[in-house]
């Protein structure tokens, strides 16, 4: 099958690359000329792991190729996927001004029948105004078909490939015709292809977000009460989690979510339920939970150097908002520097792959080592904010030779509380019992 997809971003790129694998012919369009001549050279624009082979082989194989011409791109094609960007807008709406735009280029240029889906996540009612932008110039027929993706970042080329589920958003039989047949070699295991209304659709992706963003908050408080009441929030969220109405997944405390979807999507349902008159409350505390969760470990470092940590280096590893991925948008980490830096604090940082997404954004405020250890020369006290592998088992002794003093923060609790109290550090995580020096 022929395909476009509109938008070389994260899912952009993921879903053309995956369709191409599977043997479609896949066109890219961008409107970013530099990105596009980076991708035609065969230079991938985002770290996700194992889609690098997918891509460079399926460039070399022509299955894949990228314009910025929108007009080229669609020619021949039978279904155009968007995927562009819907950022939050100050009132916390999705920002559908790129969706709607192309949309409107899309009936200026159609010359047969095509299958536009919306790949992007957006509010519900959108493919109503999909199909209004496209009509407004149209002289041919189309669909407009919601099919969220469910992509999560650093297995996203394994989520594509082997999906848990397909939802297919369409009242129309020749759309899903379409649609069933470019989804079959995905789910040949048994997975379904769930087939809906199209506002049904919508909502799937941005309540299946919300109820999982829920699960991270409520699971942050308990480990807030954990520490208040001795208890320790391993072992309950390991009672938890071994039932399976919970299940063990998204039950690990920490210090908050960030990423591109999370923040996004669960900002973008409660504006939805303002506008529709709706009182979202368990959203809107798990908006306010996050938000605190990303400062969690500052009051722990505060009293450790009694109140004051003007002049004070830390050492801080992780940056991205997760492991594997080079995505720092909302990361925690991000906030804690912030804070640091305007308490009169240096930081110096080490992650294994957003070190220059950061210095894009911070530039010189703080410092960038080469290496997971050199970062830690001089600091006071280390902080961890992201679960990277190769975090969970350093090497203590160099840890201890490069730090000033015996101190860590946290934020991913990595390491056993009894081993590090028996190594002789200072150690403070998320819910657990302290080991105070």
């Amino acid at each position: 099958m022929k395909i476009t997809v509109v938008g070389t971003g994260y899912v952009g790129l993921v879903t053309g690359t995956c369709f191409a694998e599977t043997g479609n012919e896949v066109v890219c369009v961008d409107i970013d000329a530099n990105k596009v001549k980076k991708l035609s050279a065969g230079q991938i624009t985002i770290y996700e792991p194992g889609l690098e082979k997918l891509f460079e082989r399926n460039l070399k194989e022509g299955r894949l190729s990228f314009t910025t011409s929108l007009e080229e791109g669609i020619k021949d094609a039978e279904v155009i996927f968007l995927a562009l960007p819907t950022p939050p807008g100050a009132d916390g709406s999705a920002d559908l001004s790129f969706v709607l735009r192309v949309a409107e280029q899309l009936g200026t240029i159609l010359t047969d029948y095509k299958v536009i889906v919306d790949k992007s996540t957006v509010p519900v009612g959108t493919a109503d105004k999909v199909i209004a932008a496209v009509a407004k110039n149209c002289k041919t027929e189309f669909d407009v078909v919601s099919n969220p993706e469910f992509l999560r970042e650093g297995v996203a080329v394994d989520d594509f490939m082997k999906p848990d589920r397909v939802v297919i958003g369409t009242n129309s039989e020749r759309a899903r015709k379409v649609m069933g047949d470019l989804y079959a070699p995905f789910v040949r295991q048994g997975n379904p292809i769930i087939y809906m209304d199209e506002k049904s659709a919508e909502l799937t992706k941005y309540a299946a977000n919300s109820f999982l963003a829920t699960k991270i908050s409520f699971m942050n408080e308990v480990a807030v009460l954990c520490e208040k009441l001795g208890a320790d929030v391993d072992m309950v969220r390991k009672g938890m989690g071994s039932d399976d109405r919970i299940g063990k997944r998204f039950l690990f405390p920490g210090i908050g979510y960030g990423g591109s979807c999370f923040p996004k999507d669960v900002q973008a349902l409660v504006k939805s339920s303002e506008d529709a008159e709706y009182d979202f409350k368990i959203l809107n505390a798990v908006m306010d939970v996050n938000e605190k969760q990303k400062l969690f470990l500052l009051p722990k470092i505060k009293a450790y150097f009694n109140g004051d940590v003007k002049g004070k280096h830390f050492a801080l590893w992780g940056l991205a908002f997760k492991p594997n991925t080079d995505d720092i948008r909302e990361a925690p980490a991000l906030y804690i520097i912030d804070a640091l830096l305007a308490a009169g604090a240096t930081v110096s940082v080490f992650d294994p792959e957003a070190m220059e997404n950061v210095r894009q954004l911070l530039g010189d405020k703080i410092t960038y080592a080469d290496h997971q250890y050199t970062c830690l020369d001089n600091a006071d006290a280390l902080i961890i904010a992201t679960e990277w592998s190769v975090f969970r088992t350093p090497d203590f002794n160099k840890i201890s030779a490069s730090l000033n003093n015996n101190v860590i923060f946290d934020g991913r609790n990595l390491f056993e509380v009894a081993r590090m109290k028996e190594l002789g550090y200072h150690y403070e995580s998320v819910g657990r019992t302290p080991v105070l020096s």
